[in-house]
């Protein structure tokens, strides 16, 4: 079976095209084919933009009129939509005008009766946004209800190639990393040129190379302790802010979430348990699931569970590359609620989150497009890994996140706890499908288009990665994508400098560059202790002793402040145990220069490969909660 992200470096899609639902085509004459013509592939997508948001009310208006003389059926039923596919056909150019990702989105089937010529509309039950401008030709005609998942379901298998090759190309190009993928030979060619490149000048000029080495990471050390200190005191010297007033329970939102499975048959149980914990109401909370088509091991394991109505199983058709972003961007016309939110597998979100979610966005500005929870773990105790790493994470999302964010700058976005506006995640394109760390590149994007990011008060647990090669290969892909995330971003530094502006454009350039670059460069920094233990250094009689000492001065001056930070983010009664592992956190990195090469490797050799964490290796601490 594959395995997540085992791809190569083509956008094309692949894998059969597979049966329908059996409940959906068992006796429709047309199933998957209508009218002999299958799916072809991709069309012109969906209509957007402010002709079709003013155009859009006409069909509830044409329900409500239909409903109101009695053309509507009251009861939606699975029966009644059987009943209607073996009398009609879809009307294909229509579907094809509107887009299948438009009518999937609002749960939209056009039927012609196969003899008479009658229009039919097939509209599901529980479509919230307003659905797409009809021709006048289809005004007035009959509406018939049907359960939104059959109608989505029937859609989707009849589309299946198209929506596949949407999911991949929904994000524009230009701020897509998808052409990484084209012209391998060519691009393998010219970073072997510049290896050698390099080399050759190591080889011409060793000492001179490593003083320009040196000197830029000294440099990239400073850069970041400032970044960290002025975040830090932005955060702790800003006034506490009040929680936003409760919304009225009838005026809370419908929110959906996205919970991407991928060989999770460990946890499956666990999740559900957390999600039945959730307080908010049934009728508003709409949980995707998230399966790819060939993880036939977790859909076994879901579907020996029984679940409520409100948690509902997608399942995305096989495709390269296969990765999280690629099958949210599928499943996110799916969707019911115009919140759009992620968890992840091993995700425990505190029971309140939605409620605090709805209240943050009632009472935020429409700049406010994202919402982003604090992570934490429920196994911060299971060996000295787990420990650092949760030390590692209550300073980024306790301490320099949030101060980030107070400092004006745009953040980078964590892979769960997320909610965002729908019509803003659409208009952006969703996820860049073919990015590891769409997170990161999505909350720049969101930064582009003149939008914030907001930390709200909320926390989710998750499960620290607590062995060593699991750790180095999830660090990993989260550097590739770093270095993707800045690559696609600076194809065009003036543009980007114009819609970031220049504090934000400074302050991305200040966190890439001395995140990628201290890992990177990490043997340099270790090469300071030899400074301060008084052993020769290999630039010693190339610059001044002063020199030598200064740099190995401020190389402990940053590691001081890193070390205060962690203080500073583990002194809560939460996670007060932790605080005397904070001095273990200098070896702790010693493993991210690894991970740093191994992710240099992959951007050259598999720059689309999604190295999946293994989750549910701490199954008795999660019985717990």
């Amino acid at each position: 079976m594959a395995k997540r992200g085992q791809v190569g470096i083509s956008d094309d899609i692949s894998g059969p095209n597979g049966p329908a639902p059996a409940q959906l085509y068992q006796g429709a004459p047309w199933g998957p084919v209508w009218n002999g013509r299958r799916d072809t592939g991709p069309n012109t997508g969906p209509q957007s933009g402010p002709r079709a948001a003013s155009l859009a009310r006409q069909l509830v208006r044409l329900g409500a009129r239909a409903q109101a003389a009695g053309q509507t059926s009251a009861t939606p039923s699975p029966d009644s939509l059987q009943a209607a596919l073996h009398a009609h056909q879809p009307a294909l150019a229509l579907i094809q005008a509107l887009g299948p990702q438009t009518c999937l989105k609002h749960a939209l089937l056009p039927l012609v009766h196969s003899e008479t010529g009658a229009k039919l509309l097939v509209m599901g039950d529980r479509t919230q946004a307003p659905p797409p401008a009809l021709p006048a030709a289809w005004q007035g005609v009959p509406v018939q209800l049907a359960p939104q998942a059959d109608v989505q379901n029937q859609i989707a298998a009849a589309f299946r190639k198209t929506l596949a090759q949407a999911a991949l190309m929904r994000v524009p190009s230009l701020e897509s990393c998808r052409s990484w993928g084209r012209r391998p030979r060519l691009r393998l060619a010219a970073i072997a040129l510049a290896v050698m490149a390099c080399l050759a000048l190591v080889w011409a000029f060793p000492i001179g190379m490593l003083l320009a080495l040196t000197f830029w990471a000294v440099f990239t050390l400073i850069v970041a302790a400032l970044l960290k200190t002025a975040a830090t005191l932005a955060h702790l010297l800003a006034p506490a802010a009040a929680p936003p007033p409760d919304v009225a329970e009838a005026q809370l939102p419908v929110i959906s979430v996205l919970v991407p499975l991928f060989r999770e048959t460990d946890i499956a149980d666990h999740l559900l348990h957390h999600l039945n914990r959730l307080n908010y109401p049934r009728d508003r909370l709409d949980i995707v699931l998230v399966l790819e088509e060939t993880d036939a091991l977790t859909q076994n394991a879901l579907q020996r569970t029984p679940l409520p109505a409100w948690i509902r199983m997608v399942t995305v058709p096989d495709g390269r590359p296969r990765t999280k972003p690629r099958a949210m961007n599928y499943a996110l016309d799916f969707c019911h609620g115009d919140i759009i939110g992620i968890w992840d597998a091993e995700d425990a979100p505190a029971p309140n989150q939605l409620r605090v979610v709805a209240a943050e966005f009632a009472h935020a500005g429409r700049d406010v497009a994202c919402l982003q929870g604090v992570l934490d773990y429920y196994n911060p105790r299971q060996n000295a890994m787990a420990r650092c790493f949760t030390i590692e994470y209550a300073t980024w999302f306790r301490l320099i996140l949030p101060g980030m964010a107070r400092l004006g700058m745009a953040i980078p976005l964590g892979g769960t706890t997320l909610f965002f506006r729908r019509d803003v995640l659409e208009g952006l394109g969703g996820w860049d499908a073919h990015n590891v760390t769409e997170d990161a590149d999505l909350g720049f994007r969101l930064a582009r288009h003149g939008y914030r990011t907001q930390m709200m008060p909320t926390s989710t647990h998750e499960e620290a990665n607590c062995a060593p090669l699991p750790w180095v290969r999830q660090r990993s892909r989260w550097l590739k994508g770093y270095m993707v995330t800045w690559l696609v971003h600076m194809r065009h530094p003036l543009l980007l400098r114009r819609q970031l502006g220049l504090w934000r454009f400074l302050g991305m350039q200040a966190h890439f560059i001395t995140a990628l670059s201290q890992f990177m460069l990490a043997p340099l920094f270790w090469s300071f202790w030899l400074i301060l233990l008084g052993l020769p250094h290999p630039l010693q009689g190339q610059v001044s002793p002063g020199v030598l000492l200064a740099m190995g001065q401020i190389f402990v001056g940053v590691e001081l402040i890193t070390l205060c930070a962690g203080l500073i983010a583990v002194r809560g009664r939460a996670h007060r145990h932790l605080l005397v592992w904070v001095p273990l956190m200098p070896l702790y990195f010693l493993m991210g220069s690894l991970a740093a090469y191994k992710a240099l490797w992959e951007l050259v050799c598999a720059p689309f490969y999604w190295d999946k964490t293994q989750h549910g290796l701490s199954l008795r601490i999660i019985r717990s909660l």
